[in-house]
């Protein structure tokens, strides 16, 4: 049976997908994540804007990482049963409306809801990832996901910089509404550009959801790898969550907009991303792993030392973004090696895994600062990664070790 004129069979040895294509896969990455941390540096302003508490304030980034984690369990395992250009249009649709809720909320319940709803469909990006793991050949898979992902990272680190900026200018509103006209677009131009693909799987969606269960449990490498991202990824949400609080009082007493400058700063762990896929492509993911969970200690050592200095604030910054960012990859290289006919419910469970540690850590890191100020952010952010060295410490003498 000969293929219609849009549907392209899978890549041979020497294919590769172009770097047009690449890059349209890396921006929709970015411009979709940022939707679960726009609000992260508006937090001191909606607390204000709608008298809340801090906590509660800190409450619209758990809701939005659980909602994201929801979508992670249910929908991305649908990109290996539904043809992925269509269900990127339909998602990225919905959250289009969801942001449109967000930015036009009259109450914190409803803006809540507007965030859950949008960090559920925001999972576009878990499904574009594989989307572009599949599409590239094995020996430069590691090469083309790490600039997919580095993409995606970029997106995480400069929405809090937008965030801040559009707040400043034109309050906290126009930042869901200028995203839900962001959306809108991505919709169209990915609808248009991606190529189409034969789905992995014809099973049924509730068989679906059990085979994804079934890969945790056949698969040790996924379980541990997601939950180190899961320690990694709640200690970021920690830092990040709390850290314009820190900036908003003295001695810094910074505006929105410096808050935004400082977050820019996190940026240039992206860098890290095409980097950490060519060290998983040589086989490094084990080493450079623990390499990254002692970083990560470390900069919230240095994290602690700097409430009073935002030149260390700053190195701790952008050296927990590196770090996350070099886990994350070296995790999603070892996973999609698993089983190449199941790379979306792979990254479902991994995903879902971490972002509930996200969802945990900026919980419970508003409640550390509401308690012990800064240097108890800092304690808990550093334990995080500690915990995950001390489990994988374990792994030495085990089949599991081998990436």
């Amino acid at each position: 049976m000969s293929l219609s004129r849009d549907v392209q069979p899978p890549p041979s040895v020497e294919a590769a997908p172009s770097g047009r294509l690449v890059l349209l896969l890396a921006v929709g990455c970015g411009l979709t994540v940022a939707n679960l941390y726009y609000a992260q540096p508006l937090l001191a302003e909606l607390h204000t804007s709608f008298r809340i508490s801090e906590v509660a304030a800190g409450g619209l980034i758990t809701a939005t990482q659980l909602g994201y984690a929801v979508g992670m369990l249910l929908l991305v395992p649908l990109g290996d049963r539904v043809e992925n250009r269509r269900l990127v249009a339909v998602l990225l649709g919905v959250t289009t409306v969801a942001l449109l809720v967000a930015g036009t909320a009259p109450t914190f319940p409803v803006l809540l809801v507007g965030a859950l709803v949008s960090g559920v469909t925001s999972v576009v990006t878990q499904i574009l990832v594989p989307f572009a793991a599949g599409l590239a050949p094995e020996r430069l898979r590691g090469r083309i996901v790490g600039r997919v992902v580095g993409g995606l990272l970029l997106g995480v680190m400069l929405s809090r910089t937008l965030g801040s900026l559009l707040a400043e200018v034109a309050g906290w509103r126009a930042v869901y509404l200028t995203s839900a006209g962001l959306m809108a677009v991505l919709a169209v131009a990915l609808r248009t550009a991606l190529p189409r693909r034969p789905v992995a799987t014809q099973v049924g969606y509730g068989a679906l959801l059990r085979s994804t269960a079934r890969l945790v449990g056949r698969h040790p490498v996924l379980r541990r790898r997601a939950l180190y991202q899961s320690a990694m990824f709640g200690g970021f949400t920690a830092f990040w969550t709390t850290v314009p609080y820190l900036l908003a009082r003295p001695p810094f007493s910074y505006s929105q907009v410096g808050i935004g400058l400082f977050a820019l700063v996190g940026a240039g762990g992206a860098a890290i991303a095409p980097l950490a896929g060519r060290w998983a492509d040589r086989g490094y993911s084990r080493r450079m792993t623990a390499v990254a969970f002692l970083v990560a200690a470390a900069a919230f050592g240095l994290a602690g030392l700097g409430r009073h200095s935002v030149v260390l604030l700053v190195v701790a910054a952008v050296l927990i973004d590196m770090a996350v960012q070099a886990s994350f990859i070296f995790g999603q290289h070892s996973i999609y090696q698993l089983d190449p006919t199941a790379r979306a419910r792979l990254n479902s469970a991994y995903l879902a895994t971490f972002f509930v540690g996200g969802a945990v850590g900026s919980q419970l890191g508003s409640l550390a600062y509401h308690a012990a100020g800064w240097i108890g952010v800092a304690l808990f952010g550093a334990a995080l990664p500690l915990l995950a060295l001390l489990g994988w410490s374990t792994e030495r003498g085990r089949a599991l070790a081998r990436d």
